[in-house]
């Protein structure tokens, strides 16, 4: 048997929109901020615990040494692993791993059958969750969408319930207050089988966010510090705007965000050691003709895609965006600024892509939209896989035998053996005009709007596998929490 050494396997095509150098002076500045000009944190215990640390603190502003930022790194992991909660998937966040999902809290929804823009309701979270289940590129979940028809104060509680028992892919949470936080682990731990089993197995990741520029208020650190001990994976990235929350500039947003998200990362290592923290967040810019932050913006793509590389540079897993548009319609226009997010997210390499199936500028979940991203991450993964090059796929052998023959590489085994070398369109149409035709003549819009309503009705979600115990007890805990808001606005 011969050994090979040295060998590079898994190779993804790359780009890079950061040189070396780009990187340690964005970095280097981060820490200048951090140190000098300082940060606000809106929560006493943690300031009291910053100053043991050797941070100066005024106030509610903290100054952190460089030592700190270096220490709170080293004990990040290197690879942590969300699970399905039926055992029967998984998402290994690491370099070189990119998943993607939808995103949160668009208050109004396409309707997949009608067309109708309305507002987001409770029910459109069990059809978000079946349509993401049956998605073979869409790898994690969100709801699309921000609840209108539930308890005020409830929608991010209620979201997450059904998100989890309607589909067995991870779910990312979100919840304003630490209260929220505790009724969503709640639920998750029940899916999982109890506390031990979820610190095996975690079933979610939390997400949240600080405010920029550079302030951490009380609730922001409350979560970090829960989930932290409590074995939750935890994203904490801004949303920022360049001209608005950040610079206008791409580096002076790349130093705020990354900032930002560094605060974080140090509250969530002094609670404890080792937890989970994904950096990174949606960052584009705000248009200043419509005041409207830019989902279909080239910046979106430019900025994730450095905000990725930072994130890589200090070793930490990296949240982005993709898949998303600021036209009103899944139209042209939504398809192309999908296309172009999607595509710079994977060959970036960030690990998490959310905001998959937004139009209106965030402000509309569409589920054709989603269908139509599921076909694009697709190809825009077929494309990263780049070419492979070894003596099977260099095919000598075989253009030997079709040089000295009559004949078409289609008749060789050779190419039935590697046919998975090609992609094949699920949604794209490559027929001749007189197949197209007998095939109802179907634009790409229709095709995508058939395939989802065919989703629909065929593809029930995971609900029938709940184990009718666990239905019970996330049905009481939703209960209780109905009852803890009744009595709160009673006072």
């Amino acid at each position: 048997m011969s050994t090979r050494t040295n060998l590079i396997e898994d190779q993804a095509a790359r780009f890079s929109v950061l040189s070396a150098g780009q990187k340690r002076k964005i970095y280097s500045e981060v820490l200048e901020v951090l140190q000098y000009t300082g940060a606000r944190i809106h929560h006493d215990l943690v300031l009291e615990k910053l100053a043991e640390k050797g941070c100066a603190v005024e106030g509610n502003r903290v100054y952190i040494p460089s030592q700190l930022v270096s220490q709170a790194l080293l004990s990040v992991p290197p690879v942590t692993t969300i699970h399905s909660w039926d055992g029967s998937g998984r998402l290994r966040i690491e370099l070189g791993r990119t998943y993607f999902g939808p995103g949160p809290t668009c208050p109004n929804f396409e309707d997949p059958l009608s067309g109708e823009r309305r507002p987001y309701r409770l029910d459109d979270v069990s059809t978000v969750a079946r349509v993401c289940d049956a998605l073979p590129n869409v790898e994690f979940i969100m709801s699309l969408g921000w609840i209108s028809d539930v308890s005020d104060g409830l929608q991010e509680v209620y979201e997450f319930a059904e998100l989890i028992q309607n589909s067995s892919k991870p779910v990312i949470a979100w919840g304003f207050t630490k209260e929220k936080c505790e009724i969503i682990h709640k639920i998750a731990m029940a899916m999982a089988g109890g506390e031990q089993a979820f610190r095996h197995r975690p079933n979610y990741i939390f997400y949240s966010e600080p405010i920029s520029p550079l302030v951490c208020d009380y609730d922001a650190a409350e979560k970090l510090i829960y989930c932290a001990q409590n074995g939750i994976p935890h994203i904490f990235s801004p949303a920022n705007s360049a001209g608005a929350t950040t610079p206008a500039t791409g580096a002076g947003q790349l130093v705020v965000t990354l900032a930002d998200t560094l605060i974080g990362l140090i509250i969530t290592q002094m609670s404890h050691p080792g937890a989970c923290l994904i950096i990174g967040g949606t960052q584009s810019i705000m248009d200043m003709r419509s005041m409207v932050f830019a989902y279909g913006a080239p910046e979106l793509s430019l900025l994730g895609a450095g905000i990725t590389e930072l994130a890589e540079y200090l070793g930490l897993p990296a949240f982005s965006a993709g898949g998303c548009s600021d036209s009103k319609l899944v139209d042209i226009q939504s398809a192309l600024e999908a296309c172009f997010s999607i595509h710079a997210a994977t060959l970036s390499g960030a690990n998490l892509v959310h905001d998959v199936g937004f139009l209106e500028s965030g402000m509309t979940g569409s589920l054709p939209q989603l269908v139509l991203a599921d076909e694009l991450i697709s190809m825009s993964r077929r494309i990263s896989r780049g070419v492979l090059v070894n003596k099977q796929t260099l095919a000598v052998q075989e253009v030997n035998k079709i040089a000295h023959h009559d004949g078409s590489f289609s008749e060789l085994d050779h190419t039935e053996e590697l046919r998975n070398f090609s992609w094949s369109p699920g949604l794209m149409d490559r027929f001749n005009d007189e197949e197209w035709k007998a095939a109802g003549a179907k634009s790409l819009q229709e095709r995508m709007c058939e395939k989802t309503r065919q989703i629909l009705r065929e593809h029930s979600g995971a609900r029938e596998r709940v184990p009718e115990k666990t239905r019970q007890a996330i049905k009481q805990i939703l209960a209780e929490a109905e009852e803890a808001v009744s009595e709160k606005s009673a006072f």
